[in-house]
């Protein structure tokens, strides 16, 4: 089946969320432009029929300007849907954290997706298409060594429920995909994280490294599974906010009082934190 509709995604390296959402549409025979900060990092999408291979990294105002011209010229100047899913993974205690690095988390997490988003919003706008960014559940659930990463997530959020309203009256609608665990390759620049030398987690050090590399026991969604769930989700129309991925359901539950004193016991035994407890 092929259809007049276009998909541009950001964020399309191979093995990640975004190729396995690019795959996902061109499956189902949609008009694909998938980003990436290097072209050469998207073998999985290179030479499939409707796809088209773009560079983009979120935060050049020159590449978010060529995509536009680039997307413009395919399809007339309507784009049906944007996937905001470029971003950056990042683990550091706050106390370990320099102002700087958290500064480029927000600037490729945040503001990155917005640039992005007011660049493309006339294509949006002319198609009453839909705007979709990908969150996670570390902006709504109390982890360690991720604040700077969660407040990001959480921030895109906030935003993209700004961004509903504020796009209603155009007929555009905005989606947050609330995502859990998923089996990426995500972890793979992690491993060779460390925590500064002067840190005071340096007795758990390995305790934290073995979650920051993925070897935490934790079950990850599989990518297809997770990609077939939200593309079907986005091309039935939902809006708001879904929650897709492992452990997703249980971070959508409201967890407040005795609930919340267990999680943080669970989450506190999880990273080793307990063990500098005196």
């Amino acid at each position: 089946m092929t259809t007049n509709s276009s998909v541009l995604i950001t964020g399309c390296s191979d093995g990640g969320i975004g190729s396995g959402l690019a795959l996902a549409f061109q499956e189902r025979g949609y008009q694909v432009f998938a980003t990436a900060r290097n072209i050469d990092k998207m073998e999985a999408l290179t030479g499939l029929p409707n796809v088209t291979l773009l560079t983009l990294d979120v935060v050049e105002p020159s590449h978010i300007d060529a995509a536009v011209k680039a997307v413009s010229a395919q399809t007339g100047g309507t784009l049906s849907y944007l996937i905001n899913n470029a971003g950056r993974n990042h683990f550091m205690p706050i106390l370990d954290e320099t102002i700087e690095t958290a500064r480029e988390i927000f600037e490729i997490n945040v503001w990155g997706p917005v640039a992005v988003t007011k660049a493309f919003a006339p294509l949006l706008i002319e198609a009453q298409g839909t705007l979709v960014n990908i969150t996670s559940i570390a902006g709504h659930i109390p982890l360690p060594n991720m604040g700077s990463y969660a407040a990001s997530k959480r921030s895109l959020e906030i935003i993209s429920e700004s961004l509903r309203l504020e796009l209603t009256p155009f007929h555009v609608k905005v989606l947050s995909v609330v995502t859990g665990s998923v089996a990426t390759n995500g972890q793979t620049y992690l491993q060779n994280w460390a925590l500064p030398p002067d840190s005071r987690y340096k007795p758990i050090e390995q305790s934290i490294a073995q979650i920051v590399r993925g070897h935490d026991g934790i079950p990850r969604s599989p990518l297809t599974q997770y990609a077939t769930e939200v593309v079907e989700q986005i091309l039935a129309g939902a809006a708001g906010r879904i929650w897709c991925g492992e452990r997703a359901a249980t971070a959508k539950e409201p967890v407040e009082g005795a609930a919340a004193d267990q999680r943080d016991r669970w989450v506190m035994q999880l990273w080793g934190l307990d063990d500098l407890s005196g």
